[in-house]
């Protein structure tokens, strides 16, 4: 078999492969006891930014899990640090900037930063140490789309509800444009870095986009995220948590190959408002990970069932893998999915 003939690659050219391909959500990381030796000392930009502990990190949960796809081991801050924005993960909290970005001033002062000068090389190293280890297996490039990204920067940090950021659309939209923008071309640099590398795919994340309506999506968001993917030049997958409301427009004019679909929708659902020539990823509830397993092994055949009235379907989960997750319960699952 060659890395055309993946069945990730086919599912999302549309075709239908022998095996459905499966592949999680923060696979790389967190519930792997490996990844956790690994990591001992370093901090969590540090290891994005190390190729081999990156690369490594990335080739762990495909080596346990016999996966159909790598997804690369970063951060969505990543290429906002790359980028001299000062940033930093904390543990158990998550992504804390400095300086957040409120004011018109903000916005003109990091907007003044050149995409295009974003020093991605630790990153594509990486991704070329990767893809000369998995032979046939395709790796997935990803990046955080602009609205994730600017709630983080204007939130200063983590947010439930990201009230600033969304009041900093109808009361600065200039500004927002701008900023949003000016993110879409980082996305879309950093995305690109890691094709030119080897990767075969890439995924946008807009895990925060939920807390928009519809309006404000389709007005202040789809236009940057359609920007940040417009020029890609591999098949795009295009996922957001919570976004059931505007499930349809995250096809983003027909640019994403596939969209994932998270938990709260049950996929027939999904696959009745997207339509048929897209391919749907998704979309296994993270809670029942912890469940007996007859209890996740019926949740997974009907995730499988209804996943048959798209065009092509990738498994996966409705969100990313929670960090107490057993990981012999996803290797089952891989098993499971491919017996079928």
């Amino acid at each position: 078999m060659s890395l055309s003939d993946a069945p990730l690659l086919r599912a999302l050219a549309g075709d239908r492969p022998d095996r459905t391909p499966v592949w999680f959500m923060r696979q790389a990381g967190r519930s792997l006891p490996e990844y956790r030796e690994l990591r001992v000392g370093t901090r969590m930009l540090d290891a994005c930014l190390t190729p081999d502990l990156a690369a490594e990190i990335t080739l762990q949960p495909v080596r346990r899990h016999g996966v159909d796809a790598g997804i690369f081991f970063s951060d969505i801050v990543v290429p906002l640090r790359l980028a001299g924005v000062e940033v930093e993960i904390e543990p158990g909290r998550g992504p804390v900037f400095a300086e957040p970005i409120r004011t018109a001033a903000d916005v003109e002062r990091i907007t003044s930063i050149d995409p295009e000068s974003l020093d991605a090389s630790a990153v594509a190293e990486a991704v070329r140490i990767v893809v000369s280890e998995f032979g046939e297996t395709p790796l997935i490039g990803f990046a955080g789309a602009p609205f994730t990204l600017a709630a983080y920067l204007v939130e200063g940090g983590p947010s439930k509800e990201h009230m600033r950021a969304r009041a900093l659309m109808h009361t600065d939209p200039e500004s927002w444009h701008r900023l949003a923008g000016w993110l879409a071309q980082v996305s879309r640099v950093f995305l690109q870095a890691q094709i030119d590398a080897g990767a075969s795919a890439v995924q946008l994340f807009d895990s925060w986009a939920g807390s928009l309506s519809r309006a404000d999506y389709l007005e202040f968001v789809a236009p940057h995220s359609t920007a940040a993917l417009r020029d890609v030049t591999a098949p795009i997958i295009h996922f957001g948590v919570g976004t059931g409301p505007f499930l349809a427009d995250m096809r983003l004019e027909g640019i994403a190959d596939a969209v994932g679909v998270d938990w709260r929708m049950p996929l027939t659902e999904a696959i009745s408002v997207l339509g048929p020539d897209v391919t749907v990823q998704g979309n296994i509830n993270p809670a029942l990970l912890s469940a007996p397993w007859p209890v996740l092994e019926a949740h997974v055949r009907d995730v499988l069932a209804q996943g048959r009235g798209a065009r092509a379907h990738i498994v996966n989960l409705g969100h990313g893998v929670p960090p107490e997750t057993d990981p012999d319960q996803l290797t089952r699952i891989v098993e499971l999915v491919h017996s079928i």
